[in-house]
């Protein structure tokens, strides 16, 4: 499946081969981007570059929240799985498509519509003046019954009444009101923290909005500008709020399982295990499973949501066929308890999808059916292989998972989309080969590439590891910036520009939670991936989290609208918080960018509940003048 990556063309100053023209970008050079070819800039503009630690100039971004210091995100509904992607691993080939989108011609504005006759044009003046009219009636037939129905006696008993009333009622209502509005306060707040919406307004443009006939003027023409700006903005969507497969996602049984019965809690959501259940689908069964019994149970097993009765049906797998190899593959991923026996079961399942490979090797070209077998038996194999990889990784054998990434990657170089080479980068990183770190960054963090938290900021660390060492702000200050540090400071700020939420974790800001098996990049879930595992590079690097936290709140000055204009990528999407709660688990604070403001009614229920209380505190305290000054209101 082609992956609809989200990530704008970048303009790289690593060499002039690498720099595009001005016709390819998707906005003019002149509207915030950098001059490379500019000299060094001088004392006064390099404290744009840099955060509050190092300049005094108040910051022009958009405020940060309390949680994340980063601004927050307005949500947008979530797609379904089969809209924005079903979870399976894509490769990389549909940046062409996604940049060619981007850089497309707008479609031409249709022409003017042809003239209306008289009928048509008071049909539609009195369907905009409906509301109006009805008002009218209404007061016109008020006044007409006016005498029928005793208005004036009426109204005259109503005074009456409301000047017998004593302070005590006054107190009652008012202390009534303000608990009213004071519960509508805090429902309002709390479910503006869990939906990130306000739940009157949402009410109020669902179901009142068509019931005043705003339903007409809201729908525009399928050919009109702003219906088409509508599609183009949800097709973007769908692009942006694609989830991947995370590459270093941990073992269910052996960790994830673990962390539930030290903790109590679920690491893992439903949406995302059933994301994976589509990837153990897509990628180890086929149409050929009814030829091979046990294939036919194991497709069963990768549907069924009780990890139980999935184990079950993998022994019951094994006994039909003792070399079925995804019944050793879902054993270890659920049934192992620790990565040792985990390694034990993938070594059995190598040597059964080995034997099973060759085979389908021998017969591929015989029919279609073969041909899928094939790649059926190849993702079995690839997948085998790297989780091998992964258990050498963690049971510290590290060169020996260094081998197999690289073999894999020779072995198979168009599954590109397994994003093999994230794995490679952080076993390179702990073994602190940094030569061999920038070698495969020369491969994979490319223009024509999509782009990820693991290869923006293992960029940036490498160019921080320079100059960390030695830097220090006040000596930065006072001599200003040199090329290294302007160098390591853009990378910083394209990296967090690609992901804004990976610093607080970096820094020990925001805590950690397990990863989930699938993240959204640019989102909180992918922030949370990435610092999981590279925090501990950043750690070992001398002054490397130092830097990071002098210069990434500086980040947000050169993006001051980011939902509207990106300066390196795309405008940040707007779907990455709702996306987000459905990965990550109920106990985590999300951390959402760019920060929002305050819905009305919170304001306006606040306002509502403090006065209302106020005023009863003062007719209780003081209830003459308080009704001296309530019988001179009315």
């Amino acid at each position: 499946m082609e992956a609809k990556t989200f990530q704008q063309s970048e303009v790289t100053s690593q060499s002039s081969s690498s720099r595009i023209g001005a016709a390819s970008l998707p906005f003019p050079p002149s509207e915030g981007k950098v001059d490379w070819d500019a000299p060094p800039p001088s004392k006064w503009l390099w404290s744009a570059f840099l955060g509050p630690e190092l300049s005094q100039r108040p910051p022009s971004g958009p405020p940060l929240s309390q949680d994340s210091r980063l601004p927050v995100s307005c949500p947008s509904p979530l797609p379904a799985p089969g809209a924005c992607g079903s979870g399976k691993m894509a490769d990389g080939g549909g940046l062409g498509e996604a940049a060619s989108a981007a850089a497309a011609p707008p479609a031409p504005t249709p022409g003017p519509s042809p003239s209306l006759g008289w009928r048509e044009r008071l049909r539609a003046g009195l369907a905009g003046t409906g509301p109006s009219l009805w008002f009218v009636a209404g007061l016109g037939l008020l006044y007409a019954l006016r005498v029928p129905l005793r208005l004036c006696e009426n109204l005259a008993a109503v005074t009456v009444f409301l000047n017998s009333l004593t302070p005590k009622f006054y107190v009652a209502l008012t202390g009534t009101s303000s608990l009213i509005s004071g519960l509508i306060f805090i429902f309002e707040w709390w479910y503006f923290h869990k939906h990130g919406t306000s739940f009157i307004e949402q009410v109020s443009v669902s179901h009142l909005r068509p019931l005043m006939g705003a339903t007409e003027s809201s729908i525009s023409e399928p050919g009109s500008p702003s219906s088409n700006r509508e599609s183009e903005t949800s097709r973007q969507n769908l692009s942006e709020c694609k989830v991947w497969r995370n590459p270093l996602n941990l073992f269910r049984g052996a960790e994830y399982r673990r962390y539930t019965w030290v903790t109590g809690k679920e690491p893992l959501t439903y949406y995302d295990m059933n994301l994976s259940a589509q990837d153990h689908q897509t990628f180890f069964t086929c149409d050929t499973d009814f030829l091979r019994p046990s294939d036919t149970v194991m497709q069963k097993a990768w549907r069924e949501r009780n990890p139980p009765a999935r184990i079950k049906a993998a022994y019951q797998a094994l006994e039909l066929n003792n070399d079925c190899a995804t019944a050793y593959v879902l054993l270890a991923e659920e049934e192992a308890t620790t990565i040792v026996d985990a390694e034990r079961l993938f070594k059995q399942a190598l040597k059964a999808g080995e034997t099973i490979y060759r085979r389908s090797q021998q017969c591929q070209h015989q029919s279609p059916q073969h041909e899928a077998q094939l790649r059926r038996d190849t993702n079995v194999l690839v997948y085998i292989k790297r989780r091998l990889a992964m258990c050498a990784r963690k049971l510290g054998r590290i060169r020996e998972a260094v081998k197999i990434m690289r073999d894999l990657m020779k072995e198979f170089p168009p599954l590109t989309m397994l994003n093999i080479h994230e794995n490679l980068l952080e076993s390179l990183l702990e073994l602190q080969a940094y030569a061999d770190v920038q070698a495969v960054l020369a491969k994979y963090d490319d223009i024509s590439l999509p782009k990820s938290a693991a290869i923006c900021y293992t960029a940036a660390l490498l160019k921080t590891r320079t100059v960390s060492d030695k830097f220090s702000p006040e000596t930065a200050s006072r001599r200003g910036l040199s090329t290294a540090e302007i160098n390591a400071v853009e990378a910083i700020h394209r990296a967090v520009e690609f992901n804004p939420h990976v610093p607080k974790y970096l820094l020990e800001m925001k805590s950690l939670i397990l990863p989930p098996e699938h993240i959204l990049k640019r989102g909180d879930s992918e922030a949370i991936a990435y610092a999981f595992f590279h925090l501990q590079h950043w750690k070992r690097i001398e002054g490397a989290l130092n830097l990071l936290q002098c210069t990434w709140e500086g980040t947000f000055r050169m993006i001051p609208y980011p939902l509207e204009k990106g300066h390196l990528f795309y405008p940040y999407p707007s779907c990455t918080e709702t996306a987000d709660r459905e990965l990550l688990p109920t106990f985590h604070h999300v951390s959402v960018y760019p920060k929002k403001e305050l819905p009305f009614f919170i304001h306006f229920t606040a306002g509502l509940c403090s006065s209302t209380a106020m005023i009863a505190l003062l007719t209780h305290q003081f209830p003459e003048i308080m009704g001296v000054f309530a019988k001179a209101v009315r």
